[in-house]
């Protein structure tokens, strides 16, 4: 039986290349203990062609939210759709509309790269003339390692073979779920470089990561879950705008004993001879005011520092650290909530 599809287009592209609406997935309790709540209720748009990143504590709900787009774990309620194909009314066409990179490194070792990138393709339905085995070999770095098994491969080729597996079948969504967890600097910024490489072909990324920063540097839109809720979601700009402190520090080109009193007055401290900081409101004092006075006052500046807030402090203000968080949403649920595929 064929199933439904959003439109007889073929070059059909939706606004949002993730839906979810009002998702819900509760876990049967364990030996005497009570059910547990891992999705309460998301509401969630990926725009079309974004790099999102879904951001929380471990425990949160995002490995949950993952496998219920990956058709591996059954949702409770609600709906969730992936480029238009609602996962348990087009689970067919769901699945081939998604490609996931786990956390962990689920690999057959007895196949080498070229056969386990041409399984894939064929799990797919790809046939043999479309399928992109050499290019996808070529892009992540393994031609030369394309008839090595993978039991030879080390930690960071294993890595990029998935995220090759996870592109067999050509899918408009790519989830990458902590990517670059234990591998070197060298390769997670060449991860990077071929990820933006992705997106500006027209892939939409969804990105997980306990490394914030790489989130705040690739990601366009920012979402951030906490005890099964969705608390935050917002472009990058916006969220960062939701903490309203900065830090300035400047450097003098001569020491001095005393600040003047209308600077004092201000807010600004003395941190040795030659260097003096400030904390203040962007929303309540521009930047531009301060250094006047300083100006004002007969000093010359030399440098000056920022420090500016980032992601990490829009996460720790909205999470915080001392909360206790529910025990399941380890990526491997049980038995009884795996669908069979």
């Amino acid at each position: 039986m064929t199933e439904p599809t959003p439109t007889d287009d073929p070059d059909y592209a939706p606004d949002y290349a993730v839906e979810i609406s009002n998702l819900v997935k509760t876990y049967r309790g364990e030996e005497g203990q009570e059910p547990t709540q891992a999705l309460k209720g998301i509401n969630l748009r990926i725009p079309r062609g974004s790099i999102f990143g879904l951001l929380g504590p471990n425990g949160a709900g995002k490995s949950t939210l993952i496998n219920v787009l990956a058709s591996l774990v059954i949702k409770t309620s609600g709906t969730a759709s992936i480029w238009g194909y609602e996962v348990s009314q087009s689970p067919r066409m769901a699945r081939s509309s998604i490609g996931v990179v786990p956390q962990e490194l689920t690999l057959d070792s007895f196949f080498s790269a070229r056969e386990l990138l041409d399984l894939q393709a064929g799990l797919y339905g790809v046939p043999q003339n479309e399928r992109r085995t050499e290019e996808l070999l070529d892009i992540v770095g393994l031609s030369e390692k394309a008839d090595v098994s993978g039991r030879s491969l080390s930690g960071g080729m294993k890595r990029r073979l998935m995220i090759a597996k996870a592109l067999a079948h050509s899918p408009p969504v790519l989830v990458l779920d902590e990517p670059t967890a234990g591998v070197d600097v060298e390769l997670r910024r060449s991860l990077w470089n071929y990820v933006k490489k992705l997106n500006a072909a027209g892939t939409t990324i969804l990105l997980t990561t306990h490394y914030l920063e790489e989130a705040q540097e690739l990601c366009d839109r920012i979402a951030i879950i906490n005890h099964g809720s969705l608390i935050a979601n917002d472009t990058k700009e916006n969220l960062l705008l939701r903490i309203d402190n900065k830090r300035l520090t400047l450097t003098l080109d001569r020491s001095f004993q005393e600040l003047p009193e209308n600077m004092r007055a201000q807010g600004w401290e003395r941190l040795d001879p030659q260097r003096l900081t400030i904390a203040y409101r962007p929303s309540q004092m521009a930047a531009s005011a301060l250094l006047r006075l300083v100006q004002m006052n007969g000093f010359t500046i030399k440098d000056i520092s920022t420090d500016e807030t980032t992601i990490e402090d829009v996460f720790l203000q909205l999470t915080g650290t001392s909360e206790k968080e529910p025990p399941r949403d380890n990526g491997k649920p049980p038995q009884d909530d795996i669908e069979q595929l």
